[in-house]
């Protein structure tokens, strides 16, 4: 299960809502370890796609050595998705490269409603997990 702080679904939720029509990108990082999201990275989808999302390399490396050097970890991986639900695509589980992260997709195909759904990507298996949000 996914437990995630409400600041942190809003953040993503209007991040997603701003790029579109492109894909939104991002990670929440946290302790090595402790499976809890503490610092929201809204990253640049370098594709500007509206069906595909891609972290700069740039950036993505520059990501993991500040993690590294804060002994945190890629918590949550999240993209969005804007003419489709919230499910990852072959694509999406291709590139899930994280085993213990949570990949969660938002859907901003409706514009008065959103998805918001966690999943974990392992060996190519898709499994859709809780979401409980905390204040």
């Amino acid at each position: 299960m996914l437990e995630i702080r409400r600041e942190f679904v809003d953040a993503i939720v209007a991040h997603a809502r701003r790029d579109h029509p492109d894909e939104a990108c991002g990670v929440i990082a946290g302790p090595e370890g402790s499976d809890r999201p503490e610092r929201l990275i809204p990253m640049l989808n370098a594709a500007r796609s509206p069906t595909f999302y891609e972290f700069d390399s740039g950036d993505l490396l520059r990501l993991y050595r500040e993690m590294d050097a804060n002994d945190e970890v890629p918590v949550v991986i999240y993209h969005s998705h804007t003419a489709t639900d919230a499910y990852p695509s072959r694509t999406d589980v291709s590139y899930a490269s994280e085993p213990d992260a949570h990949y969660v997709l938002v859907s901003t195909k409706d514009p008065d409603e959103h998805q918001f759904r966690s999943y974990r990507i392992v060996d190519g298996v898709i499994t859709e997990e809780p979401v409980k949000i905390v204040e």
